[in-house]
């Protein structure tokens, strides 16, 4: 029987050609491609390995039962911290691997991104050419931030709400406040924002 180590080191080197796989494609493999690129003959021996891998959250199936990507879709080193105040030198300690997309994202399905124009929400620190992640499952609550149709015009603000008054803020005082004359439909609230610096 093999030791607890030798299985673990098999594991890791399955999960990186999966991976490997992955980002080659640009699509997961399917049960009979993984069951040839790790190696496993039988169907059952396959099903298995995606148990498991399911219960890690390394892969995830779909409603029609395919393969998605979980932490395997982008992990990324995470190696320890570093004083944002102070000079202090950040050694390079790996601590952990974490995919972006399970940091930043809580429900897949109902998740989308959305790029920034204008500069009503630069006091909230999202500014023009950002990506915002915008979760439309969640239920949106005074003090959040959202996305939302005001009659008929789209636009991002926190949400204000003191008994059926709702007002959309903007976090620049250059902004009035905006209060639905017709309709409001809240699309979805802004869970995270993403910046890359040039």
């Amino acid at each position: 029987m093999p030791s607890p180590i030798v299985k673990e080191g098999k594991h890791r080197s399955r999960i990186r050609d999966i991976a490997r796989f992955h980002r080659k494609n640009g699509r997961m493999p399917s049960f009979s491609e993984l069951g040839a690129i790790t190696g496993l003959r039988s169907k059952n021996a396959v099903f298995k390995l995606v148990g498991r891998l399911e219960k890690i959250k390394v892969l995830e199936r779909d409603k029609k039962g395919r393969l998605i990507p979980g932490s395997i879709a982008c992990p990324v080193k995470v190696l320890g911290t570093v004083e944002a105040g102070f000079p202090s030198p950040a050694e390079e300690e790996l601590v952990d691997t974490l995919s972006l997309d399970d940091f930043l994202i809580q429900n897949r399905e109902a998740t989308f991104l959305l790029k920034v124009s204008g500069d009503s929400m630069s006091g909230a620190g999202i500014l023009p050419d950002d990506m915002v992640i915008v979760d439309k499952g969640r239920t949106p609550k005074s003090g959040d931030i959202v996305i939302a149709q005001v009659d008929g015009e789209w636009t991002m603000k926190y949400l204000r709400k003191r008994g059926d008054n709702v007002t959309l803020v903007a976090a620049n005082p250059k902004y009035q406040p905006i209060k639905p004359k017709r309709e409001l439909k809240i699309s979805g609230v802004v869970t995270a924002v993403v910046r890359k610096y040039k």
